[in-house]
């Protein structure tokens, strides 16, 4: 028996477009791959490997280059147990690559930041998008400065901070209290005057939750979409990763496009992602073959 089960039919409240500050962003079917750029000496993966300023730059424009379709800039690591910086050590970071990729790419540049000053400044060189990992809650400002620039915004969920998130995350039912607080995060947008156009949101993999914890998330992206927002994913080299493997030290990158596949299949729009061009060949090939659509699947 033959049967047609488009993401449209499965997800039928699943958002199609994202509006950033100066463009709207198509969403297709396969995701759309948000590379990432750390200017950090401290990130739990590659943290120094493109902390002066020329490689961060090259880096990106070499992410481009393999298909990204966003960049991500960040300049405080976030991974657990992170130090805080300064807002001006992190201007120093990230401005001049955010200038220098807004003027050499073209695809759209977004800000990691939980500082409104940062973003504030990020967005006048050129970024499209504020993505705070604590969901624009962290600085009493940064709601402000999304409405008013009309930003793309994408708010993430958090239990605790990057210092604490760790220690011992707790759930009765991960994704339904998830799905729970992205909502909450989303009406407090729409109350703070952001359209929902341009509300994107995260579950947050690794921040605070448990390697089951992610699992059990990213098992049910799915579900999220009945927000009406971009969702977007960051699993990428995370260390529930190197637990399915049994091997904490081992690479990280296929277990990553394969769970990068798992996210497609449930219709996640944006997927943020270190290995770019792996994970789009991975993609492009799942879509041919019907993995994101179900084109013609054969039923017993």
């Amino acid at each position: 028996m033959t049967t047609t089960s488009t993401l449209a039919e499965r997800f039928p409240t699943r958002a199609r477009t994202w509006q950033l500050r100066t463009r709207v962003l198509t969403l297709p079917n396969r995701p759309l791959l948000m590379g990432i750029v750390n200017v950090t000496p401290d990130s739990f993966s590659d943290g120094g490997e493109f902390f002066e300023h020329r490689r961060a730059i090259e880096h990106g424009l070499q992410l481009v280059a393999e298909g990204a379709d966003l960049l991500d800039i960040g300049g405080e690591s976030t991974r657990p147990y992170a130090t805080p910086v300064s807002t001006a050590t992190e201007l120093e970071r990230v401005l001049p690559v955010v200038t220098a990729l807004c003027a050499q790419s073209s695809v759209p540049i977004s800000i990691d930041t939980s500082k409104s000053a940062v973003a504030c400044a990020a967005l006048s060189a050129g970024a499209e998008i504020i993505n705070d990992v604590t969901g624009l809650s962290g600085d009493a400002e940064m709601l402000a400065v999304a409405r008013e620039s009309h930003a793309g915004v994408c708010a993430m969920h958090m239990q605790g901070t990057p210092q604490t998130m760790q220690d011992d995350p707790q759930y009765d039912d991960i994704a339904l209290e998830i799905l729970n607080f992205l909502r909450e995060r989303r009406d407090a947008l729409l109350s703070a005057g952001i359209s929902p156009a341009r509300i994107c949101l995260d579950p947050g993999i690794g921040f605070g939750k448990t390697h089951q914890h992610n699992l059990t998330l990213m098992a049910n992206c799915w579900r999220f979409h009945e927000l009406g927002c971009p969702l977007l994913v960051g699993h990428s080299r995370k260390g529930f990763v190197g637990k399915v493997l049994g091997d904490r030290d081992a690479d990280r990158t296929l277990g990553t496009v394969g769970a990068a596949l798992a996210l497609a299949s449930q219709g996640v729009q944006i997927i943020r992602v270190h290995d770019v061009r792996l994970v789009r060949e991975a993609l492009l090939l799942y879509e041919a073959v019907g993995g994101i659509d179900g084109r013609e699947m054969q039923l017993p």
